[in-house]
């Protein structure tokens, strides 16, 4: 069955800076509306958005989760797979309402979805659950794994999605902790919080700078007529960098480039739920970001989604505030179809059973009995055979034995017999040869005790690995607490009167949008007049709102337009740096090496689109060869070069100047 994403919104309070510089509140909100109007015309002309539920000012998170988000994790335990995640722009409060703080009465979504889900589980009977928790971020398109050591997360670590036939979309490598309660949970989303990466703008002091999704997967197995049934539900829990503008944070430098990043997975992400909302649109681009990938069965696909559009009340943000109004208003019309994942053949749950009963078998075949090899000196008629397989190898150990000592005292008969004056030369040789025998057995013996005792080892450990799969299985633990049970139970009958409350007020409203005037149901002229003044004073209304709204939009898209050209102005001008130091250091490059030659590196380069990363050629560097050793007398290092070149010089000189002398003058030679 068919049904629509549910998009509520909600408005944080005016923080400290808006009230200094003394900011306007331009929204209104009243039953599921929100109006919103440019702070420059005043509130003489709103526009209204009409969404699922709206949270003003002084709303708090318990309050939006008893209402919206209670029955969407409630069916995560009935088998279907669900989303919450927020949306808006940076500093409107989407990680307090994800993450929440410390104070009970602040506490997250995710925090009131962890005591819910562990508490509904804990008073089931009948049925045995397994939970297994992820985290991960998504940080200038790469995603990390934010439950690993800090010390192992780094950007060169990112994880690839891979699409399976029987899995769908997977993240290989990513951690899977199972968790059996809120505390085991809790630690994890705290550890996941400081490996995350936060950054200080001017709009907000710890701005999140990446995608989160903290994912939960409930897998159940339950038992109905002996026929063991098993479903699997899924709970991601995604918190959204938003969106900003370069002229209001003051983003430089890596602030800049993690905006920008941020900026076109969102921006990818409003082309998706435009495309699901256009019913004429052939191709539907979820491979334009990893975001929308991984969102990608959440709109439009197997999945209950809930997305909760976090806005601000001052005239400061109105173009952003009205820009998140009009994506929401766009999300509230996908479709998607969720269903109830019943045996799904990718279950953790599955495997654990199958494991389970795998170690039981190992178990009942390794019923053996105890073995000792007899003393043939002793009783040589009687001859054990051992029934177990791993003793084979001692058992041809203990037959070459015996064969060995029956030739010996064969061969040393027949010499008894032939020598009998060798006689007690003989019985000493046999007594040895006895001892020896007897030394050889008490070996073998004390190695079969060694195999059982490994035998014993091997089998405690089976039992332990048996308690740990059966440990990680959860359920039932407050079946008998009949308190909890009745609490529970008001809860989702009151979250149910809620839903039918919105829906009634909804219905309410489009009930009273444009009706029709009754023709010749006037009392005189006079009233006549008055009712179709009062229609066209209505619609002329209708039309400047028109007018306006299509100048808004043509200012918005003129504004994105800005934006975009100037983000690709940066990423022109940040290539071109690049490719002059990339020529320059080319130049310097000596000519045997591959990469003094750009175009064909450019040439040989394979893009890898799991990695999103560019296979380069390995680089070729030829060696300058040295000269074989012990060949000094051919060789000549260049300060000899340089020396004998001098003597050369010096030789022609003199020769020169001896030219030039007369005899007389030349000294007498000794």
């Amino acid at each position: 069955m068919a049904e629509n994403v549910k998009v509520i919104v909600r408005c944080r309070p005016m923080n400290k800076r808006e009230i200094d510089l003394n900011c306007k509140c331009i929204i209104k909100m009243r039953d599921c509306t929100t109006e919103i109007w440019d702070p420059n015309d005043g509130p003489s002309l709103p526009k209204s958005f009409t969404f699922d539920s709206v949270y003003g000012q002084n709303s708090c998170t318990e309050t939006i989760y008893n209402d919206i988000c209670y029955p969407l994790v409630e069916s995560v335990l009935e088998g279907y797979n669900s989303t919450i995640f927020v949306y808006g722009q940076t500093g409107c409060g989407k990680s307090f309402t994800m993450e929440g703080s410390r104070a009970i009465q602040d506490k997250g979504v995710i925090s009131r979805a962890f005591e819910h889900i562990f508490e509904a589980i804990s008073v089931t009977t009948g049925v045995k659950y397994l939970a297994l928790a992820s985290y991960l971020e998504i940080y200038n398109e790469q995603i990390r794994d934010l439950l690993l050591p800090a010390n192992k997360i780094s950007y060169n670590n990112s994880l690839s999605l891979k699409e399976l036939p029987n899995e769908g979309l997977v993240v290989p490598g990513l951690t899977m902790k199972p968790v059996h309660n809120v505390p085991e949970c809790e630690e994890l989303l705290n550890i996941g919080s400081r490996n995350r990466i936060i950054g200080s703008t001017l709009m907000n002091q710890a701005s999140s700078r990446s995608h989160s999704i903290f994912t939960i997967s409930i897998e159940q197995i339950s038992s109905e007529n002996n026929n063991e049934s098993i479903k699997k539900g899924k709970l991601n829990l995604v918190d959204l960098a938003g969106s900003e503008r370069q002229s209001k944070t003051g983003a430089t430098g890596d602030r800049l480039k993690e905006a920008t990043k941020i900026n076109l997975s969102l921006s990818a992400l409003g082309n998706v739920i435009s495309a699901l909302v256009d019913g004429k649109a052939k191709h539907i681009p979820y491979r334009d970001s990893k975001l929308t990938r991984l969102l990608q069965d959440s709109l439009g696909g197997n999945t209950r989604t809930l997305m909760i559009a976090c806005i601000s009340p001052s005239s400061r943000d109105y173009d952003e505030t009205l820009s998140t109004l009009r994506y929401a208003n766009r999300a509230k019309n996908i479709h998607n179809k969720p269903k109830i994942n019943e045996d799904p053949k990718d279950t953790m749950l599955r495997q654990y059973q199958l494991e389970i009963e795998r170690l039981k078998q190992l178990l009942e075949s390794r019923q053996s009995t105890p073995l000792r090899v007899e003393d043939l000196t002793l009783q040589p008629e009687v001859i054990e055979s051992p029934q177990s397989e791993n003793c084979k190898d001692l058992d041809a150990q203990r037959d070459r034995l015996i064969e060995k000592y029956e030739t010996e005292m064969a061969k040393l008969k027949d010499l008894h017999e032939s020598e009998k004056n060798e006689k007690e030369t003989i019985l000493k040789q046999i007594e040895s040869i006895k001892e020896e025998y007897r030394r050889n057995i008490e070996a073998l013996n004390e190695q079969m005790c060694r195999k059982e005792e490994v035998k014993i080892a091997s089998k405690q450990e089976i039992l332990k690995r048996i308690e740990i799969l059966k440990a990680s299985m959860i359920g039932g633990e407050k079946a008998n607490d009949k308190e909890l049970s009745e609490k529970r139970k008001k809860k989702k009958l009151a979250a149910e009167r809620r839903l039918s409350a919105i829906a009634h007020i909804l219905a309410k409203i489009e009930m009273n949008e444009d009706r029709e005037i009754l023709q010749n149901q006037y009392k005189d002229i006079s009233h006549e007049l008055e009712q179709k003044s009062d229609i066209l004073r209505r619609y002329r209304y209708k039309v400047r709102a028109l007018e306006k709204e299509i100048k808004d939009l043509q200012s918005e898209f003129e504004t994105e337009r800005e934006d975009y050209l100037e983000t690709i102005r940066k990423q022109d001008m940040n290539i071109k740096l690049l490719s002059q130091i990339s020529e320059k250091l080319a130049e310097n490059m000596k000519k045997e090496c591959n990469y003094r030659d750009l175009e064909t590196v450019k040439e040989q380069a394979v893009w890898l689109e799991d990695s999103q990363k560019f296979k380069l050629p390995e680089l070729v560097v030829h060696r300058t060869k040295l000269p074989p050793a012990g060949r000094y007398s051919d060789i000549q290092t260049a300060p000899a070069r340089l020396d004998s070149s001098e003597e050369e010089s010096d030789g022609i000189f003199l020769n020169k100047v001896v030219a030039n002398l007369t005899p007389t003058t030349l000294p007498a030679i000794p």
